[in-house]
């Protein structure tokens, strides 16, 4: 039986025709991956199921009944729920307080009742295998279990028909097994599941169908077991994708980042960093592999002047830098690609062309006294366009309307184009599909032939160990051990992740 059905549609915005003509199916009790680049259309896609958007063409099926879907209330009604890539959680709140927002069940018809609506949270969350405590609070929960509740909080709306989007982007190979295990066991249960990802070993790991798009339009359908995840890729981006880039062997020059017994503490006054000390050569990547919290974050906050260091030095090509403000760190010749794109890369409600050049705004040729030369920043903005692939309806197009690999294209850009002496690259292709992923490793490669140090930081593995000419593992904020590149693996590189030192 198909659960869900949409036929021809198609949803146009200014400039960009985000879905067109799109026909496909979810069957009951279904694992469907919804694949494609960055901008393909699939988040978009299921905004309409979801009723965020409406389609300016096209029909919708619930269960072989065509329906009009206005609203998420409407979507909520006919069993759909929906996780998105970036939660729709309030902080401070309990987890079952998120979970009843909107739906509040209430006593004496006055009162809230959050003793019953905490019951239902704990039997639906013991059904489905989450174990979730529904009194913690969000703000204290790791993302996966912020994942978990999300999750939840459409079972507790009944939903029958999950749509998924991105939903392992943010999470640890650990994580990604536990969130598994749940997906097989809501299908079990007899719910129907859509995976937007750009992630093929996941695809064809957790999927049963695969509908690739591109450019808003279907390239292909298949039986994930039929088809091979380099087939996949080409479908997805329209050219074969290299999945391991080539690197050439160099041989690293001078001490460009010296790290010395640094340490510092987190946002709530603990150790996040304690005596870490290493180097960065010219030419050479260095990468830096551990489990999410154990102080990466921290450690590139320090190195950029974003948090403060209680002790040690930090020397960009024997200078100290340690405790100097951002902008000064930055004129001394550190690029930085950040971890959140959104919070700490881009302005969103800028324009594309205004964050190209957030980092030299006030000075020269960009810069005319006290005035902005947009001119000039136009003119800066369309050669890096040019040069760099950005895909845009324009430059006046907000930073926020581009997708996740074109967002990453204008930060990537931006710090290379000041050809910085060292580039700090952390998390640079969470979220990205195998096209833009590649389109990274390759500039961070080029960066690395033109005698640039570079901090690799990332949760994957794979990345860290295809790029890294040195690895450096850090557990509970300390460095328990070191590999060169070429002699890594996953399981030994894993051994010392739990805090086993080499």
């Amino acid at each position: 039986m198909k659960v869900v059905e949409m036929k021809g549609i198609t949803k146009e915005f200014p400039g960009i025709k985000a879905n067109e003509d799109v026909s496909f199916h979810l069957n009951k009790g279904e694992i469907l991956a919804l694949a494609g680049e960055n901008g393909a259309g699939k988040s978009t896609l299921m905004n309409i199921l979801y009723g965020l958007y409406q389609p300016e063409k096209g029909q919708i099926f619930i269960n072989e009944k065509p329906v009009i879907i206005k609203d998420p209330n409407t979507a909520i009604s006919l069993g759909i729920g929906m996780v998105h890539q970036h939660f729709m959680l309030i902080p401070p709140l309990t987890v079952t307080e998120n979970i009843i927002l909107g739906s509040e069940p209430v006593k004496a018809g006055i009162f809230l009742n959050i003793e019953e609506a905490a019951k239902k949270v704990k039997d639906i969350s013991n059904q489905y295998g989450l174990m979730i405590d529904p009194f913690a609070r969000i703000e204290n929960i790791s993302v996966g279990m912020q994942q978990r509740v999300e999750i939840l909080k459409t079972l507790y709306r009944g939903a029958e028909i999950l749509i998924l989007d991105e939903p392992t982007a943010v999470l640890t190979p650990q994580e990604i097994k536990e969130f598994f295990s749940i997906i097989r066991l809501l299908i079990e249960k007899g719910k129907s599941i859509i995976i937007i990802t750009h992630k093929l070993d996941e695809v064809k790991q957790i999927s049963d169908r695969i509908v690739v798009l591109r450019h808003g339009k279907i390239t292909g359908e298949a039986v994930t077991s039929e088809v091979s995840t380099e087939k996949i890729a080409s479908m997805m981006v329209g050219r074969d994708v290299v999945f391991r880039v080539k690197k050439e062997k160099i041989e690293p020059g001078e001490v460009v980042l010296d790290i010395q017994e640094v340490s510092a503490i987190d946002d709530r006054g603990l150790p996040a960093l304690k005596s870490i000390g290493f180097n960065v050569r010219a030419g050479e990547i260095v990468g830096i592999a551990g489990v999410d919290g154990n102080g990466q974050t921290e450690l590139v906050e320090v190195i950029t002047g974003l948090r403060k260091a209680s002790c040690g030095h930090i020397l960009l090509k024997g200078k100290d830098i340690t405790g100097l403000p951002p902008r000064k760190i930055i004129e001394t010749g550190v690029g930085h690609i950040p971890e959140d794109r959104h919070k700490r890369g881009l302005v969103l409600n800028f324009s594309v062309a205004e964050n190209f050049v957030l980092m030299d705004y006030y000075k020269p040729p960009f810069a005319k006294w006290i005035n902005l030369s947009y001119k000039a920043i136009y003119d800066f903005a369309k050669k890096l366009i040019e040069k760099f692939d950005v895909r845009t309806p324009g430059i006046d197009t907000l930073a926020r309307s581009l997708s996740g690999g074109n967002q990453q294209k204008i930060i990537i850009a931006r710090e290379i184009i000041r050809n910085p002496n060292l580039l700090i690259a952390s998390q640079p292709t969470r979220g990205l599909d195998v096209g833009a992923i590649e389109f990274v490793q390759e500039n961070l490669l080029e960066q690395r032939r033109n005698g640039k140090a570079i901090l690799l930081v990332s949760l994957e593995l794979e990345e860290i160990m295809n790029l890294s000419d040195r690895i450096l593992v850090i557990y509970e904020g300390k460095i328990v051990g070191e590999l060169p590149g070429a002699d890594a693996t996953q399981d030994k590189i894993g051994v010392m992740m739990t805090g086993a030192k080499s």
